[in-house]
């Protein structure tokens, strides 16, 4: 039999637990002569004799480079165990835009442990959603993976917090000898969306016989900006203007618009009437606007697809080394450099004067709040005002200039180790110090201190600034003051002194002897995330976000192997884990039965944990984010329909919302508890399956209040745009939705239940070569949040959690089908990639969360259509040397369905990105010099 292994360190119990990686001769002396314990490599990722107690799927290189993904993210996020919460690189309009990260089983990136090599790196430097600390995908070299190993239960019990859903441990070359230079391009079908791609990795040394290994790998990566626009010929994809498919007029990314009271920034700009208490547009919108008219209200409608992109443009270094040295048959000493620079570059759309903005007050005091919509004015004196008295306006400064966020993020690692054995003990120890640098760069923010004045004091320097079809009648130095770009630099560090040995014990029980594990470390975190400048005071169009603190957690773990019987294995694991401000133990049990040579049971109990992070718990942290939610007092729901009353205007159905969200240093740990049940059999020869069911209960969660449960609060700030009642009386507290707010709480709890299947069939052909074709599905029963015990949510099959990153939804059913072949020195393969459809729902027994203008429910009967994916790629080893490879990205040019509800892509869903870059080619090569 073969175990499946991924920590050097503490292998004895690890081969029982499923997360070991190196090969323990002790024990398998002491089992039966059958068994053989090998690093995990290959094809024997799902035999049933490497199946241990935890599920775990392995990923090797030769899987990774030929997928024709540019990047370790970019793989990840194709698999099923991954969920709601994940960040792709398009989502520019995030917190943590420019960076990537996996969230497994959806319950988001800060619940899924990122290792490298089995340590942990800096997190990256901008919490998600101003919150959620997670490590940053992009900062991982792909060329030199090995393997990539995906613990798919909870292990606090070995690792400490994070890994509540599972761990990801990316494993790079140790051993590597030669010279390999590799190069790629890649373009879609429209000649579009370019990528290059170069890599040199070179080593020497043999460890047997040289006692030192050096690798060193470069990695240079570099993508093409795509905009929204250019993708104008496919369907809906990139379309902010989606009235050609039925929907309304005022629907996400529309501005412009005049509705009852009210209106949306517009580059002609719009005046309030106030003889009528109705917003009119200045005249000119053909100068600026290339969209459809029709707003019967005469505003000028715009979409963000003129200005937005689709994907950021994308620049980035990697270098990655590791020496190793064997001093001595009993020691060896090793170190890792690990260094790269990511640059993105995403446009966004201009700014406007009716931002609502949010910062700190002075010396710690309350937060302030501006609601620019009400405080600029056009003064009676403007030349382009025309009722004599001041009037309020809604202007989306084109003339300004579109708003880009460029971002640079820097990384670096160290790690200096011995391991060795000594006295019957194999062990190792290490230091690593990580550290993750972020400036970002937002151009063309607006100052609106300098804007309010120009527009509304005419004692001012500034007065008039001129709009719209006027705007060229302003000086230059009047845009050097209202043009700011605003920066900041954030960083991350983190130090960590590990320690961990192994050994089997002179105690023998029916299987063979007991193995140990123990260890300990002792780790610094400290996070310094300075808001962008000019959000301080509240003088520019952006809200403070900012975040600091520190962390200091010193831990001790044991873990035990327990070979009962022959056929049976208990595995334990305990760690006690002490902060500043709280203490957590936290255990861990499997039990695996193996019957049969080809058959075996399986099941695991953990507990795991998350420490509140410094976004969350710190004094002096905040955010200020947006999501999308219906407005129960202008758009209360009659009939199970959202029904705008009279006097509102459909986008209070799904208002744009700002929410404030404070630290609060009274915050104990989220807490868990996880369970699996499976099986893996070999029922034929090359063929193995595995089944394993799931539940993970996260209680105790760290959350703001919910945006629906904020929206009906009475404290939610809203505009002064009240509706009437049926007498024409004045209905207070009923203006359009801006601001809900609250601190951090330790409130609801989120239970996730599902059953993952893995089949694998290996054939042999012949003179055909041989082939290997593989099933993995993904089920999600019930993904259920409760706030309290009367007010929960069930997500699975639904377009929710809306709340967090990205609004992607929580599909029931994700499947992938594989298929590869290999025929003297060809290698063909494929990729089939498939979601299940949900309910256009935010939660289940919500209403329909979109419509079309006609007031049905959208789309197609309040569903978002399932979507499929063929990837195929081809390898031909020219010579020993020498390798060409090619890739087509969905071959068949689907086009991801239109979802009208999501904000991580323009009116497609980012689980479905391959479907709105449209088919894509890669050519590449190969050439190994020794």
């Amino acid at each position: 039999m073969m175990e499946k292994m991924m920590a050097r360190s503490v292998r004895l119990l690890f081969a029982a637990a499923g997360m070991s990686a190196a090969a323990v001769p002790m024990l398998a002396q002491a089992q039966d002569a059958g068994m053989q314990r090998v690093e995990i490599t290959g094809s024997s990722i799902k035999r049933a004799s490497a199946e241990t107690a935890s599920p775990v799927t392995v990923i090797n290189s030769d899987e990774l480079l030929r997928s024709g993904k540019a990047t370790v993210a970019e793989y990840l996020q194709t698999l099923t165990v991954d969920g709601a919460g994940s960040l792709p690189t398009g989502f520019g309009s995030g917190f943590a835009a420019g960076s990537t990260a996996i969230s497994l089983r959806g319950l988001g990136a800060t619940s899924t442990l990122v290792l490298l090599n089995g340590r942990r790196m800096a997190p990256f430097a901008r919490a998600d959603d101003g919150q959620k600390s997670f490590t940053d995908l992009s900062t991982v070299p792909m060329q030199i993976v090995e393997r990539i190993e995906i613990l798919k239960d909870g292990a606090s019990s070995l690792y400490g917090a994070d890994a509540i859903a599972g761990v990801v441990n990316i494993i790079l070359r140790k051993d590597f000898t030669g010279l390999t230079v590799r190069g790629e391009t890649g373009w879609s079908r429209y000649d579009d969306a370019k990528q290059n791609k170069a890599s040199i990795t070179y080593g020497q040394g043999d460890l047997d016989e040289d006692k030192y290994n050096w690798v060193f790998n470069a990695e240079y990566n570099q993508s093409d900006e795509l905009k929204a626009s250019d993708r104008a010929s496919r369907d809906w994809i990139g379309h902010g203007d989606i009235r050609p498919w039925g929907y309304g007029l005022s629907t996400q990314y529309a501005g412009g618009y005049i509705s009852n009271g009210a209106a949306s920034p517009s580059p002609t700009g719009a005046l309030l009437n106030p003889a009528t208490g109705q917003y009119v547009s200045l005249p000119g919108c053909a100068n600026f606007s290339t969209s459809v008219q029709g707003d019967p209200r005469g505003g000028c409608v715009w979409h963000q697809d003129q200005f937005r992109s689709l994907q950021p443009q994308i620049e980035s270094v990697n270098l990655y080394t590791r020496g190793t040295w064997q001093i001595n048959p009993n020691l060896q000493a090793y170190t890792e450099l690990g260094y790269s620079e990511r640059k993105t570059s995403f446009t966004m759309t201009p700014g406007s004067t009716s931002s609502t903005v949010v910062f700190p007050g002075a010396n710690g005091g309350a937060n302030q709040l501006i609601n620019y919509g009400s405080a600029i004015v056009m003064d009676a004196t403007h030349p382009q005002n025309p009722y004599g008295q001041d009037v309020r306006l809604r202007y989306s400064a084109w003339d300004i200039g579109a708003s880009v966020r460029d971002a640079k993020n820097e990384f670096n690692r160290i790690v200096l180790g011995l391991k060795g054995s000594n006295a019957g003990w194999d062990w190792e120890a290490g230091y690593t110090r990580s550290e993750s640098k972020l400036d970002l760069s937002w151009s063309n923010m607006l100052n609106l201190k300098v804007l309010q004045a120009a527009l509304g004091d005419p004692t001012s320097q500034y007065f008039p600034y001129y709009i719209g079809t006027q705007a060229s009648k302003n000086s230059p130095a009047l845009y050097a003051a209202l043009s700011r770009n605003s920066t900041s630099h954030s960083t991350t560090r983190l130090n960590v002194v590990d320690f961990k040995a192994t050994r089997e014990l002179p105690v023998t029980l029916a299987g063979g002897n007991i193995g140990l594990a123990i260890g300990g470390e002792h780790r610094e975190e400290k996070l310094s995330n300075p808001s962008l400048s000019g959000t301080e005071d509240g003088s520019i169009n952006g809200s403070y976000t900012a975040a600091f603190g520190d962390t200091k957690v010193s831990a001790v773990y044991v873990e035990a192997l327990l070979p009962i019987l022959k056929t049976v294995e208990l595995t334990g694991a305990l760690r006690y884990d002490h902060y500043d401000n709280f203490n957590s133990t936290t255990p861990k049990l499997g039990l695996k039965w193996t019957p049969l040579k080809t058959f075996a049971l399986r099941g695991t109990y953990t507990e795991g944990f998350r420490a509140p992070s410094a976004a969350e718990n710190s004094t002096m942290s905040q955010a200020v984010g947006s999501a999308s939610a219906q407005d129960p007092v202008r758009c209360p729901t009659v009939n199970g329909v959202p029904t705008p009353r009279t006097g509102a205007s459909q986008s209070d159905c799904s208002v744009s919302v700002s929410s404030i969200k404070i630290g609060n240093p009274n915050l104990q740990p989220e807490e868990s508890k996880g369970y699996t049940l499976g099986m893996v059999w070999d029922p034929f020869d090359g063929t193995s399956l595995s089944v394993d069911a799931f539940k993970i209960k996260r209680n105790n969660e760290i959350n703001p209040v919910s945006y629906a449960e904020a929206a009906a609060s009475p404290t939610a700030v809203r505009n002064d745009n009240n509706l009437r009642d049926a007498n024409g009386a004045v209905i207070p507290n009923s203006g359009t939705l801006l601001v809900v707010s609250g601190a951090y709480r330790n409130s609801s709890f989120t239970e996730v239940k599902g059953v993952d299947l893995d089949v694998k069939q290996r054939l042999r052909l012949g003179d055909y070569g041989r082939a290997t074709l593989g099933l993995t599905w993904t089920h999600i029963s019930s993904f259920l949040r409760a706030e309290s015990d009367t007010l929960q949510y069930q997500f699975a099959g639904t377009h929710g959690n809306c709340d967090t990153s990205n609004c992607m939804g929580t599909p029931k059913n994700k499947v992938n089908l594989t298929a590869s072949w290999d025929i003297g020195a060809w290698n063909f393969s494929g990729l089939a990639n498939w979601r299940d459809s949900m309910k256009n729902i935010r939660y289940e027994g919500a209403p329909c969360a979109s419509q079309f203008a006609n007031g049905t429910v959208a789309p197609n009967g309040c569903e978002l259509a399932s979507f499929t994916t063929v990837d195929l790629s081809t390898r031909w080893n020219v010579s020993k040397q020498f390798t060409l490879f090619a890739s087509v990205s969905n071959v068949f040019d689907r086009v991801a369905p239109l979802d009208p509800l999501t904000y991580g892509g323009m009116s497609f869903n980012p689980l479905d990105n391959f479907g709105a870059v449209g088919r894509y080619f890669k050519v590449g090569a190969q050439y190994k010099f020794f």
